[in-house]
């Protein structure tokens, strides 16, 4: 016989994983925030920003594409970065973690 599945155990669970998630990807946002120099910006002017942004994104898929290919060049220039800052030992570009 089948032992019956425990429904609010995994409910639970994914509650629980989804939360989880979430503080993620809270964290995250914080991150970019320091990572850009954003954080210099007062939250008011930050959130101003932001939100002119999502005005300007609405409807206009070339402004988005704009971004995201600056937000990639960020992100692969930090890349670089951090690879630089390992021990010395890049030969062949592996580094110690």
């Amino acid at each position: 016989m089948r032992k019956p599945r425990d429904i609010d155990a995994e409910l639970k669970a994914l509650q629980e994983k989804a939360k989880q998630l979430k503080v993620q990807r809270t964290l995250q946002l914080g991150e970019l925030v320091e990572g850009t120099g954003a954080d210099t910006l007062s939250i008011e002017a930050l959130a101003g920003v932001l939100l002119a942004a999502v005005e300007q994104a609405d409807g206009k898929p070339e402004a988005v594409a704009r971004w995201t290919e600056r937000g990639t060049a960020f992100f692969l220039a930090g890349a670089k970065k951090n690879v630089r800052k390992g021990s010395g030992n890049d030969q062949n570009g592996i580094t110690d973690a």
